[in-house]
């Protein structure tokens, strides 16, 4: 009269046993591993690179890795001399930087970059022609875009970032930017300054947009993550990891966790889209 609840007993333990065996196979990879990863760059990377590295770190204590920000143009500098091991960027590296330093670039995510506005802000919809004006500085009050009889307080990025860069080629047409934008240094900067400045408008990734700022509809094109993988919201990038020279054994697990199906759901957690998927 037992039989039946102790097969069902084994085959519970068996199941478990798989499933274990299954969430654990990701990080196995690390296995045997120990050594220091140091990664700088990109801004939008950290939530990815953060959430990876405390899993490897907790599975495997001999393994310590550190994340800074500092821009793409931080992630090419300090990886190309050595300084980091893995230097994030927010775009495609140039022919000169890959010659430069001997560089090899591993793409992991696609995030798409919104045009974002204080939720107090009445303007919901701008035309990219309404944009480059706006950042030319040819625009300067928001009656003239439909909204408040009030000075527009334009916000951006220096030209190390990625996200600016984006911003700057599909929606500026490598137009003229005014020297009055006023500069902040990372995506969370941009999120906080939107936030407090009720006349504010800047530019973000997807990924960062919340309750607290308003991404804007830019000709017609609403920008969610949904709408840049489909492809109806085409101010987009990829995120990019980058090595000097092949990557050795730890970068390689590193770089390979990213790209593989736990990697993929902390990018989707982060807000972009997985390129394994």
């Amino acid at each position: 009269m037992y039989r039946v609840p102790m097969v069902a007993s084994i085959m519970f333990m068996c199941a478990f046993l798989i499933v274990g065996n299954a969430q654990g196979s990701e990080l196995d990879r690390f296995i045997g591993l120990k050594g220091t990863i140091d990664i700088a760059g990109g801004t939008a990377h950290i939530p990815v690179m953060n959430d990876a590295a405390k899993n490897i770190m907790k599975f495997n204590p001999d393994i310590r890795i550190t994340v800074a920000g500092g821009g793409s143009g931080v992630g090419v500098q300090k990886v190309g001399e050595g300084l980091v091991n893995i230097g994030n960027t927010g775009r495609a590296l140039s022919d000169a930087e890959k010659n430069k330093y001997g560089l090899v670039s591993f793409p992991f995510a696609v995030d798409g970059v919104a045009v974002a506005v204080n939720p107090k802000n009445s303007v919901s919809e701008l035309s990219s022609q309404q944009i480059k004006k706006i950042f030319s500085g040819e625009i300067v009050n928001w009656k003239d875009v439909g909204g408040a009889d009030a000075a527009i307080h334009a916000f951006g990025r220096d030209e190390a970032s990625g996200t600016r860069e984006v911003f700057w080629e599909k929606l500026l047409g490598k137009g003229d930017v005014a020297q009055s934008i006023n500069i902040v240094s990372s995506n969370g900067s941009m999120k906080v300054a939107i936030a407090q400045d009720s006349q504010a408008i800047g530019y973000l990734g997807i990924g960062h947009i919340s309750d607290n700022i308003k991404a804007v509809v830019v000709d017609n094109m609403v920008p969610t993550q949904e709408n840049a993988k489909s492809g109806d919201y085409k101010v987009v990038r990829n995120l990019y990891m980058n090595t000097r020279g092949q990557p050795s054994a730890l970068e390689q697990a590193f770089i390979d966790y990213i790209l593989g199906p736990d990697g993929a759901e902390i990018i989707e957690k982060s807000g972009y889209i997985p390129l394994s998927r």
